[in-house]
């Protein structure tokens, strides 16, 4: 389906849009005009607001969720970043079904929670999505398990104040329609992820090899490639998570650091995710960057998110 590109607004400083977008004092004069049906951009250190384009209103988040997943397995006590994981035909069917990314997770490996979370974020592996829930949920079955596991993501939007977050789901493929964030609370949500050191080091990453021993002892490789094409396009790039749907359309979570000052942003739905996410960047560190910056592309064969 053919998104239609929205209207490009140019803000001075200190002037509200009709549709919520802010610039501040401290910033440019202008704020970057961009296609997103929502956009927002804090700064990490102090979680204050740069920029807000319908920052309140709620939309699909496709693959972004999957953010949260992470942050609940990275939430638990006692994790053990090291404990093996059983890879389930069931997670590989449930991909197939779906026609899911997926980190093409093989029947019987296993596999480290740490490698899942690489196998979550950079293919953005629906398959490492589902043993996760699969292993972080409570019950006697795997059905009772990820609900389990999806009610822990809805506990910790709550205890994160995300007011207008919902997740049906534990990697953005919505059952019910009730999968849906804003822009203001999935920067949020980033923000408190990107707290964890094991999260940043995933999530900047742009290729990983990881080893996994297979059913019958042997060895298998995997090399899995970031779908956040940010990564190594634009300079002090940290993260954080794309996400495709047709609800949601491209959506991504970035965030960039320059000298002392990191900053996370998130546009929902829109043509032009990593160019805009450039210019948001550019508009928070007062640079002027994004029009030269060459975007890097994913060898043949890797994940598209």
């Amino acid at each position: 389906m053919r998104i239609r590109r929205a209207a490009a607004v140019v803000v001075t400083v200190g002037a509200v849009l009709a549709g919520g977008a802010l610039a501040s004092p401290a910033q440019a004069a202008t704020a970057p005009t961009n296609s997103a049906k929502g956009a927002y951009l804090l700064d990490n250190a102090s979680g204050t607001q740069i920029y807000s384009k319908y920052g309140n209103t709620r939309r699909p988040m496709a693959s972004t969720t999957k953010i949260m997943t992470a942050r609940v397995v990275l939430s638990q006590t006692n994790l053990d970043l090291d404990r093996k994981v059983t890879i389930r035909q069931a997670y590989r069917d449930y991909v197939t079904q779906k026609g899911a990314s997926t980190a093409d997770l093989k029947t019987g490996d296993k596999v480290t929670v740490r490698q899942l979370l690489y196998a979550l974020m950079l293919p953005s592996g629906c398959d490492a999505a589902y043993a996760l829930a699969d292993t972080f949920g409570s019950g006697d079955t795997r059905t009772a398990r990820v609900k389990s596991f999806i009610g822990k993501m809805n506990k910790k939007a709550a205890d994160l104040g995300l007011t207008n977050t919902k997740f049906d789901s534990f990697d953005g493929i919505s059952t019910t329609g009730n999968n849906y964030t804003t822009p203001k609370d999935l920067a949020k949500l980033a923000r408190s992820a990107m707290k964890y050191s094991t999260f940043r080091a995933v999530v900047k990453t742009q290729k990983t090899v990881r080893y996994a021993t297979t059913s019958t002892g042997g060895t298998r490789t995997y090399t899995w490639y970031n779908t956040n094409k940010l990564l190594g396009s634009y300079s002090g790039a940290v993260g954080v998570k794309t996400g495709t749907g047709t609800a949601a359309g491209p959506c991504l979570v970035f965030a960039a650091t320059r000298g002392d000052k990191t900053l996370i942003g998130v546009v929902l739905n829109d043509t032009n995710r990593f160019t805009d996410a450039a210019k948001l960047l550019d508009y928070g560190f007062g640079t002027n960057t994004a029009s030269t910056m060459q975007l890097r592309t994913l060898p043949s064969g890797a994940q598209q998110d």
